[in-house]
């Protein structure tokens, strides 16, 4: 049972990335799913998140919000982060985390309330440069 983060590498600014979420041994679309990032010396964010299927919400940080999108495909169990434009200030290890409540991964990423998650990824590193 674990999901695994994918996708991250180093991108020129402006560059696009996809990142995946991947589900083994549960089934992702019964919970809601939150993307964070944590730069050097600064503290995990929240920056996207999805409700589980049934809901089938989203939100994003104010910073990404226009570039960053979302989505999931319940088919191969993932949840995707596209990523568009990218900024030097994105940099950052991305990870990836699953809990049953919504309430949860919104608080997180919507105001920085930290929360607990049934599952989490390992961090995929994502770099953009100047």
């Amino acid at each position: 049972v674990q999901l695994q983060a994918s996708g991250g590498g180093l991108v020129q600014a402006w560059g696009s990335l996809r990142l995946s979420c991947a589900a083994s041994g549960f089934t992702l679309d019964n919970y809601a799913v939150g993307w964070f990032r944590q730069a050097p010396g600064k503290e995990r964010e929240g920056v996207s998140c999805i409700s589980s299927s049934a809901g089938a919400s989203t939100y994003y940080q104010d910073s990404v919000k226009g570039r960053f999108t979302i989505s999931r495909d319940n088919a191969k169990n993932t949840v995707y982060l596209q990523m568009s434009s990218l900024k030097p200030d994105d940099t950052a290890v991305y990870f990836c985390a699953a809990t049953r409540w919504w309430g949860t991964v919104l608080a997180e990423v919507g105001r920085g309330r930290r929360g607990e998650y049934d599952y989490w990824g390992q961090g995929t590193q994502v770099t953009v440069s100047s």
